[in-house]
């Protein structure tokens, strides 16, 4: 029996970033593949037609090749990490239905999955957790959750698509909560400047009659505006589109090229590195 999913509940935001990822392998193979997405789909009771529909344009096939290009980007940081952690918990902040953590998995690192309750108690019923992996409900800002991480053997945290939903101050007192509690560790995740911020979510603000985006976590200079948050942090920043990826694929027409770049340079468009300073001795 599939899984059904009523119109306007918790469950249908997970929906939109799966069809995505599905979307994103199906059009840019060479750069994203997500077989997974297109299976768990299969699981679900939902009108995916209607979706298709309204997704269907020049500027949504865009949107698609920057999910793959994030997801890309950040599956990169993990695998780097993981080069020298091989034991360490891989922590996916805001995971939805995503599956970073396994694509990743080199068979000795922990998987973490957090999200709110309501989205969790959906992801146990279609992702429920495997071998040497946790779904963990919680609020991300209620930093009890920290408790739940064994980072014995090193962590690395990412979150994709998520502070842009966090207050300024919010996403920085997590941030440098996290520098302090987990030492040697480190937090990957995409930002981008108030100009973009207010375009990814212009919908949700209007829904929920948010007059300030400004309030809402946006960097026009990732390393210099967030290095000041701590001296625990070493952040480094990259292009978005173009940071670790020419996009010289058939794939990708000269116009995505030419957006790729207005995204990177005029939206500063950034996958954001934070390592946290280890602890030393006096």
């Amino acid at each position: 029996m599939k899984y059904h999913i009523e119109k306007n509940t918790v469950a249908e935001t997970l929906v939109i970033p799966l069809y995505g990822r599905k979307m994103c392998t199906e059009l840019y193979p060479g750069i994203y593949r997500d077989d997974g997405a297109a299976r768990l789909m299969e699981m679900i009771d939902y009108d995916f037609g209607a979706l298709a529909k309204n997704c269907g344009g020049l500027m949504y096939r865009f949107g698609f090749l920057e999910a793959a290009m994030r997801q890309t980007d950040i599956e990169t940081e993990v695998r780097d990490y993981l080069d020298s952690h091989p034991a360490a918990a891989v922590v996916n902040l805001g995971c939805g239905l995503d599956n970073t953590g396994r694509r990743c998995d080199n068979g000795s690192c922990k998987i973490y999955n957090l999200d709110f309750p309501g989205v969790i108690s959906v992801r146990d019923e279609l992702l429920p957790a495997g071998e040497r992996e946790e779904n963990i409900a919680c609020d991300l800002n209620d930093t009890s959750w920290f408790e739940k991480i064994d980072a014995s053997g090193g962590a690395v945290f990412f979150a994709a698509g998520v502070f842009y939903y966090f207050l300024r101050e919010e996403a920085e007192r997590l941030i440098v909560a996290m520098a302090g509690a987990f030492p040697g560790c480190r937090l990957v995740f995409d930002a981008a400047n108030k100009r973009a911020v207010r375009l990814m979510l212009k919908t949700w603000i209007k829904n929920a009659k948010i007059k300030d985006v400004g309030a809402y976590f946006s960097v026009s200079d990732a390393v210099r505006e967030i290095s000041a948050w701590s001296p625990k942090m070493s952040v480094s920043a990259r292009g978005y589109m173009l940071g670790y990826n020419d996009l010289r694929d058939p794939s990708v027409s000269s116009f995505f090229h030419f957006l790729a770049r207005v995204g990177d340079g005029v939206m500063k468009m950034r996958i954001v590195r934070i390592d946290f300073k280890e602890e030393t001795g006096i």
